[in-house]
C-alpha cells in the first residue's frame, strides 16, 4: 500500500489501534484545536446485495477533531467510537501529512500501521476459514 491517497491513510489511521498510533506518533507536535474532539452519531447506509437501493442501516458513534499545527498545516479526522485522544492523534497525523514530514510519517507511522492491519485481516481470514463447512451429497441407496 503506497498511502498516497488521503482517503487511504485516513481510513487506515481511523481503523488503527489507538495505543499503537500513540506509540508510533510519540510526542505530539505543537498544535491548537481548530475543532475540539466531539462525539456524535452518523447514519450508516447500506445497499441490498451491494448494488441495490440504499437503505438506512442504523446509527454509529463517531468522534471528530480538527487541529492546526504551528506551521499552519490543518488536519481533520473522524474515528469510530468515543476515543477523543485517538481522534486528536488522527487529525495531527493528517496535518503532518500535509507538510514536509509526510515521507517520514508515511515510513515510520503509516507503514507499520498498514502491516499491523494486514496481519489482523489475515488472522480474521484464518479464523473464518477454520469454521468453513463443506457440504456434499452422498448417493442414497434408493435408486
Amino acid at each position: 500500500m503506497t498511502m498516497t491517497d488521503r482517503r487511504e491513510w485516513m481510513g487506515l489511521v481511523a481503523r488503527s489501534d489507538p495505543g499503537m498510533l500513540a506509540h508510533l506518533l510519540g510526542e505530539l507536535p505543537p498544535h491548537s484545536l481548530a475543532r475540539a474532539p466531539e462525539t456524535g452519531a452518523v447514519m450508516v447506509r447500506g445497499r441490498a446485495g451491494g448494488t441495490g437501493a440504499p437503505f438506512n442501516l442504523g446509527e454509529m458513534t463517531v468522534t471528530r477533531c480538527s487541529v492546526t499545527l504551528a506551521g499552519g498545516e490543518v488536519g481533520h479526522a473522524y474515528v469510530q467510537g468515543r476515543d477523543k485522544p485517538h481522534a486528536t492523534r488522527a487529525a495531527i497525523l493528517d496535518a503532518l501529512m500535509q507538510g514536509d514530514r509526510a515521507e517520514a510519517i508515511r515510513r515510520d507511522v503509516l507503514a507499520p500501521l498498514a502491516r499491523h492491519a494486514s496481519q489482523r485481516a489475515a488472522t480474521r481470514r484464518a479464523k473464518a476459514a477454520a469454521t468453513k463447512v463443506e457440504f456434499f451429497t452422498m448417493v442414497r441407496g434408493e435408486d
